[in-house]
């Protein structure tokens, strides 16, 4: 995973996906996740893809929601748990696939689907000292915390071991996201970043 962070979008309504993007990548965030369960995803997935961001979908759970991703602009793919169709269709479209897995056998199976990274979900109901632990059998996978994750904790989850962590709702509050607050989302992105280097 080439940045640190990546800010996932869950919101019921996007006023300009576009925009969105632009105040993410102003404030540092380059990787963006829209979620399946954002009305009209493929719509805002398709707006946003000639931003500066590299835009991708999450909750991806079925094979079908994987090939619509894909078309409409999504460089990458996540998902919340184990799902070999989603993970068929990735290779097959030589996109990579963030697996959800929470306990050592599911990141096992994460990798044996062929996962770039596995994101560990929900990360905050073991939180960052969890991520020293799985080193120790895991030493060379990408793990990324989703989950609870905020600028109070996220560099905790950096130092045990973690390649990346996921910027939610702090930094992209739903209200924010449908008013178009775009200044305020680019500083909470900046602030976010920072906190990664405490």
């Amino acid at each position: 995973m080439e940045d640190r962070a990546l800010v996932v979008v869950r919101a019921p309504s996007i006023s300009d996906p576009a925009a969105l993007a632009d105040a993410l990548v102003a404030g540092g965030l380059r990787a963006v996740e829209l979620t399946f369960t954002t009305p009209n995803v493929l719509d805002c997935l398709r707006a946003a893809s000639s931003s500066g961001a590299v835009m991708g979908a999450g909750t991806v759970i079925t094979g079908d929601q994987a090939r619509a991703a894909i078309d409409a602009g999504a460089r990458f793919l996540v998902t919340p748990g184990l799902r070999p169709d989603v993970a068929a269709v990735a290779h097959e479209r030589d996109v990579p696939v963030m697996m959800g897995a929470l306990t050592p056998t599911e990141i096992m199976a994460a990798l044996d689907l062929g996962a770039a990274a596995v994101k560990v979900f929900p990360a905050k109901l073991f939180g960052p000292s969890y991520f020293g632990d799985l080193r120790g059998p895991f030493p060379d996978v990408p793990l990324v915390p989703s989950g609870g994750v905020n600028a109070d904790n996220a560099a905790d989850y950096l130092a045990r071991g973690a390649v990346a962590v996921t910027a939610g709702t702090d930094v992209v509050p739903p209200a924010a996201v449908a008013a178009g607050l775009w200044d305020d989302i680019t500083a909470r992105a900046t602030s976010f970043v920072h906190s990664l280097s405490r």
